[in-house]
């Protein structure tokens, strides 16, 4: 007995065209030094990061801070390396 199985994409394919804006939403908890932490790896990743893009939306409790940033995205490895990085960070709670 045979199953269907689904084709695999190559990783190479990407739908994204490299290089572009590409923005990322990272979730913390709103303590001091959180948005600084956030900058510093996007600078890590992609040197013209440019902060005053950052979009800064409090949860409606006011416990949570989102925070948007747009890096030039250059390669898929970059972007994963970058989702990572943020995920793994201690201030970090979500990365989407």
């Amino acid at each position: 007995m045979t199953t269907p199985t689904t084709p695999e994409i190559p990783r190479s394919e990407s739908l994204i065209e490299y290089p572009s804006l590409f923005p990322i939403k990272v979730m913390g908890l709103k303590v001091d030094g959180l948005v600084h932490a956030i900058t510093v790896v996007a600078h890590a990743f992609d040197p013209t990061f440019d902060a005053s893009t950052i979009e800064l939306r409090e949860s409606k409790g006011g416990k949570y801070l989102g925070v948007t940033i747009t890096v030039t995205a250059t390669s898929r490895e970059q972007l994963d390396e970058l989702y990572r990085t943020l995920s793994t960070h201690p201030m970090v709670k979500v990365v989407l």
